[in-house]
């Protein structure tokens, strides 16, 4: 496996393996890697020859008061994650190799975006499209890799995908969760004991929204009361939003009779969790 930090690097060995006739697959990551990341590389080296993962904690997705400076990172152990599951490339790169002076081209969208975390975080998808297209461009994967705890990144990425006909197939994967419920994540590292015991209200809150639907309930509107309840009653927990959107156009709905996705972003604490579920 190699590490390397700038854009001709990458592009110059993906240009080798195409001479070969090698299938590429890409799993874009801001790093500090845990389970939910590697059932993703785990995933793309069986359906690929070779695998690009990116190591990118991107400047433009956070909001000024938002934890870029104390996101977690640990280059070393990301690596050695991704050596085990048996990653080709690592591409990390440094801020100013992603985005020169005077950087001031940008991908945005009109449509899902402007709810669920687009409401409280109005630039964080357009530093997402941004980053992504970069990377697609410069990897120029056959499949690229995304996880369903960020369900409106999923679905954003796939949309833009094909606004801009990029030819690249998304590949959605399961939550990857802790043995007790939580969605793993790289911002659990946040979370003290107190808090970390508290954040099991996210999936809990969840399951109860879920075992309405099984039993056949679909007003939204209940459904949404039902899981707000269950968050309420955890003093640590501040929702930031709970909602029944399509699952295609990730517009509200009232009767939850199609494919719809389940999602909610709550603090605990000082840490703003999400997680979510796809019913159908």
């Amino acid at each position: 496996m190699k590490i390397v930090e700038t854009i001709q690097e990458v592009r110059n060995q993906v240009k080798e393996w195409r001479k070969q006739g090698i299938s590429v697959g890409l799993v874009p990551t801001m790093g500090y890697l845990h389970e939910g990341h590697k059932s993703l590389i785990d995933r793309a080296v069986a359906e690929n020859d070779k695998v690009v993962v990116s190591v990118f904690v991107n400047p433009m997705q956070f909001g000024p008061k938002e934890d870029l400076a104390s996101y977690p990172r640990d280059l070393e152990r990301d690596a050695a994650i991704c050596g085990e599951a048996g990653t080709a490339l690592v591409f990390h790169p440094q801020p100013e190799e992603m985005y020169h002076k005077g950087f001031s081209s940008f991908v945005d969208m009109d449509t899902l975006t402007g709810g669920l975390c687009g409401k409280t975080r109005p630039i964080h998808f357009r530093g997402v499209c941004t980053v992504v297209s970069k990377l697609f461009h410069i990897v120029m994967p056959d499949k690229a890799y995304f996880g369903q705890k960020d369900a409106q990144q999923l679905a954003v990425i796939r949309h833009m995908v094909d606004d801009l006909d990029f030819g690249i197939e998304i590949v959605g994967c399961p939550i990857i969760r802790e043995e007790d419920g939580l969605a793993k994540s790289s911002r659990n590292t946040y979370l003290n004991k107190e808090e970390r015991e508290a954040a099991l209200v996210l999936n809990q809150s969840l399951t109860e929204g879920k075992a309405l639907m099984d039993a056949g309930e679909t007003d939204a509107g209940k459904i949404r009361q039902a899981i707000v309840e269950k968050l309420e009653s955890e003093p640590l927990a501040k929702i930031d939003y709970v909602e029944v959107v399509d699952w295609n156009t990730l517009e509200p709905v009232e009767n939850a009779e199609g494919p719809v996705l389940v999602a909610i972003a709550a603090y605990i604490g000082k840490t703003r969790l999400i997680d979510n579920f796809i019913w159908e």
